[in-house]
């Protein structure tokens, strides 16, 4: 199974979204710019999220889009899903049946080799349903307090430049 670049693109988005400040939207503009991908692309990411109620979409000067959800609500089988569709990493196109036809055990063989597979999805799916956006971001801050900011008026190297002088001038007092 190999997942396609929009599953990154897609946690790329809501990283922006966790850390983005409380009832401002992201304009997808800016998002398209720091991920340096076309707009038209970011809309048909987005566009995914929205339909599986991850994000929600606001129109207008002050629109853009936003969380539908919690950090905490947001796994990375909702991500996945939202990309890629059901896991399913067997494509049983119905070949051993043809190619055995008529044998004895044509019909048992693939059963057993649909369900083999099939608990391969069902072990995919439990472990990607257990793995949070919140519990991602917290680990790779090192923090529980996720830093939010405002990724339409500042950059991350603005924000971590502003909070190390910050943290610089209250160790000096």
């Amino acid at each position: 199974m190999k997942l396609t670049k929009s599953v990154e693109q897609a946690i790329c988005i809501l990283i922006f979204l966790v850390t983005q400040e409380k009832n401002e939207p992201l304009a997808t503009d800016e998002i398209s710019n720091k991920l340096n991908v076309s707009p038209s692309y970011l809309k048909k990411i987005t566009r995914k999220l929205v339909k599986k109620k991850i994000i929600t979409s606001v129109s207008g000067n002050r629109g853009g889009i936003s969380l539908a959800k919690s950090p905490e609500e947001i796994n990375m089988l909702d991500i996945i899903e939202a990309m890629e569709g059901p896991i399913s990493i067997y494509s049983d196109t119905g070949l051993i049946e043809t190619v055995f036809k008529g044998g004895k055990h044509t019909d048992k063989g693939s059963d057993i080799l649909r369900n083999v597979f099939k608990q391969a999805d069902l072990l995919l799916i439990e472990y990607f349903s257990k793995i949070t956006a919140a519990d991602l971001l917290k680990e790779s801050f090192g923090t529980e307090n996720i830093p939010t900011l405002n990724w339409n008026k500042m950059s991350l190297t603005e924000y971590v430049e502003a909070n190390c002088q910050n943290l610089s001038e209250n160790e000096e007092k």
